[in-house]
């Protein structure tokens, strides 16, 4: 798992416009609607094997959002790294699922290498939904393997990982295999539409955009006396930039990712922010900050404003503001106002399932789907917000992509955790 690929130029991040996007995603969903005995997916049969690694509530949801984004599809294999949640998720699934659940036991693995395990078995997917800090290297194997892929963010906890993720995916085009992320908004209609409203030119040229991930707090497993130190942190992943990358990374991302979209996917150049520990401030909660504040600056002078908080008793929002020369407009209500005022009335429809249809319809119709470019940048723009909090400097995108800071532990055993894990102080963290 600690493989890093050497560094890449940023200028290998290929531009993808969104309305070649929006083209390929039509396409995706008007195959959706074709009968089973009309197409078949590479291995031949028409019955589709699904793996699921990572057996948490996401993980589990991401089973059932798999059902229903196909009709002749079974989960078959499930792996994570404790045995118990393998259990838990084996007695969820098959009471949900019924008889599109069939893994038996000699197809439920457990421990680090897990995954190994399941690129062995003859599944045509993998739903990646591990802790955030081992998906760059299930996403090789599961490609080396000949895998299509749906794959949960964030893609990666530092730059290394992110190269290493890009990297990944231009093999997998090379091999016509499936990456779909689970950025799920881009698969959201009425997000989809009003995004499509704001690059066609109906609030003009955008000037700023303001992201708001405003949320409470999250769980936390406790501790128990017979948990390792390495088993404590991996169960409460959340609260360790290492496994998590933050909740900048971990949760808010999806606004970024918004933010990104709407600027053609294309990086900013800088960013410099704010951040720290104001309540969540024991040390259950690890190493990772309760609040970010984040301003990244595009070459063409636009600015994204970014706000994200974890914190109980406060003020809650999440919407994305697009401000633009002839009017604004907000994402997630799906309204622009100015010039030209316009509302979305259009279809609805589940995004988590949508997003799913749209990979198993590119299978079937060999019309392959490859998240891959947006899905790294949306994940290193996290990261970069990241760095800037957490050192108090401004970043330039190539310093945050080229970064040599380096995440993984020594060792992968249950035991203590080998890897520097100190609260990061503004001013005095340095950009590695």
């Amino acid at each position: 798992m600690s493989d890093k690929t050497k560094p890449a130029s940023p200028s290998s991040i290929e531009r993808r416009s969104f309305l070649k996007g929006s083209a390929a995603l039509g396409t995706a969903a008007a195959v959706g609607s074709l009968s089973l005995s009309q197409s078949a997916h590479a291995a031949g049969s028409d019955t589709l094997k699904v793996a699921l690694i990572g057996c948490g509530g996401r993980g589990n949801g991401a089973a059932v959002n798999a059902t229903k984004g196909d009709e002749n599809l079974k989960i078959t294999v499930l792996a994570d790294i404790f045995p118990d949640k393998v259990e838990a998720s084996k007695r969820i699934l098959s009471r949900q699922l019924g008889d599109r659940f069939e893994v038996p036991d000699d197809n439920c693995f457990s421990g680090f290498d897990a995954y190994k395990d399941v690129m062995a078995t003859d599944v045509d997917v993998v739903l990646l939904c591990t802790t955030p800090h081992f998906r760059p290297a299930h996403l090789e194997a599961a490609i080396d393997a000949g895998k299509h892929v749906f794959c949960e963010k964030p893609v990666a906890i530092d730059a290394p990982g992110c190269r290493k993720v890009l990297e990944t995916c231009n093999k997998a085009k090379q091999k016509n295999l499936s990456i779909v992320s689970g950025l799920c908004w881009r698969y959201h209609p009425s997000v989809q539409a009003t995004v499509e409203q704001i690059k066609s030119g109906a609030i003009g040229d955008i000037v700023s955009i303001q992201e708001n991930y405003l949320a409470g707090t999250l769980w936390h497993r406790g501790r128990k006396p017979d948990w390792s130190e390495m088993e404590y942190q991996i169960r409460n992943w959340l609260y360790f930039t290492w496994l998590s990358g933050d909740h900048i990374a971990e949760q808010a991302i999806h606004s970024l990712d918004k933010a990104l979209w709407c600027m053609d996917d294309q990086p900013p150049a800088s960013a410099y922010g704010l951040g720290g520990r104001e309540v969540r401030t024991g040390e259950e909660y690890g190493n990772i900050f309760d609040h970010h504040a984040v301003m990244y600056e595009y070459p063409g002078g636009q600015k994204v404003f970014h706000y994200t908080r974890q914190m109980a008793g406060c003020f809650n929002q999440t919407e994305d503001f697009v401000m633009g020369t002839k009017g604004n407009a907000k994402i997630l209500a799906g309204v622009v106002e100015g010039t030209n005022n316009w509302k979305y009335d259009g279809p609805g429809g589940d995004m988590y399932d949508l997003e799913h249809k749209a990979l198993y319809a590119g299978m079937r119709s060999g019309n392959i789907i490859n998240n891959g470019d947006y899905m790294t940048k949306s994940t290193m723009m996290a990261i970069m917000g990241r760095m800037a909090t957490y050192t108090g400097k401004k970043i330039t995108w190539e310093e945050a992509w080229n970064s040599k800071e380096d995440l993984t532990p020594k060792s992968y055993a249950w035991g203590p955790v080998e890897i520097p894990t100190p609260i990061a102080v503004p001013g005095q963290t340095k950009l590695v």
